[in-house]
């Protein structure tokens, strides 16, 4: 998929951020550009296309609404809920909830022994992290509301492909972490953690900054940054015992 237009971008965000729906002569009025042009792209926009829908009153709406809780996420999700109901969720319940959700959406669970390990690996992290957050002071009824999603998978069509094995979303930031049981940096998941940030942005809408985080989770002690390949733009990289720093880095609960 080629590079989102601007006002393609607009549109969408028009669509999402409306609670009752909204007309495609009403998206014209609020962005001020002509009928013709939000036509084209509410009909050959993939994002309008497979993640909006238009009722019989001829109103659009959007699969994933741009709306705290986005409880559009649990559609394209194996897990999906606030982080006090994923705290609260003993293991063998969550793995339960979390197969049938992947069955739902079409996730693969061939291999089950590793697969099934690396969900494992990724929710104890996770865990793991709550914890550290109330040992830093970071209040946990802040915590409690954020949303985590496990195995997002927003695969409609060749057009949209946009995966996360975790995402968690704060107030202001959706941060897609993508979980592997290595201990070293290797480029091509550098590259990996990244691909998809741009296609989140237009999910998440303006309010959202979007921060990609590669998770080793067979290292101890790592936090670094490492660069995508051909660009000065870079991902924050950790071993899990060090996820919390590179959420301190935006949400600043170390005192």
């Amino acid at each position: 998929m080629s590079g989102i237009d601007p006002i393609e971008r607009k549109i969408y965000m028009c669509i999402c951020q409306s609670e009752d729906g909204i007309k495609a002569k009403d998206i014209a009025h609020v962005l001020r550009v002509d009928s013709a042009t939000v036509n084209h792209f509410l009909y050959a926009s993939p994002f309008m296309r497979e993640l909006c829908w238009q009722d019989e009153e001829y109103l659009w709406h959007g699969q994933i609404p741009q709306t705290r809780p986005h409880y559009g996420l649990a559609e394209f999700s194996g897990y999906y809920s606030s982080v006090r109901e994923f705290l609260a969720m003993d293991e063998a319940r969550w793995l339960e909830v979390l197969k049938l959700g992947c069955e739902n959406i079409g996730r693969s669970l061939n291999d089950t022994r590793g697969l099934i390990h690396s969900f494992t690996d990724a929710r104890q992290t996770m865990r793991t992290l709550f914890s550290d957050l109330r040992e830093f002071g970071y209040p946990q009824k802040l915590s409690d509301d954020w949303e985590i999603a496990f195995e997002l998978r927003i695969k409609k069509s060749k057009h949209i492909r946009i995966y996360a094995d975790v995402l968690l979303v704060t107030k202001r930031y959706a941060f897609s972490l993508e979980f592997k049981m290595k201990n070293k940096i290797e480029q091509e998941e550098v590259d990996q953690c990244a691909k998809y940030c741009q296609y989140l942005d237009v999910i998440f809408g303006d309010g959202y900054e979007i921060v990609p985080i590669l998770v080793l989770t067979g290292a101890r002690d790592l936090y670094e940054d490492a660069t995508i390949f051909g660009t000065d733009a870079s991902v924050h990289v950790c071993s899990g015992d060090m996820l919390y720093n590179a959420l301190d880095f935006y949400l600043g609960f170390i005192r």
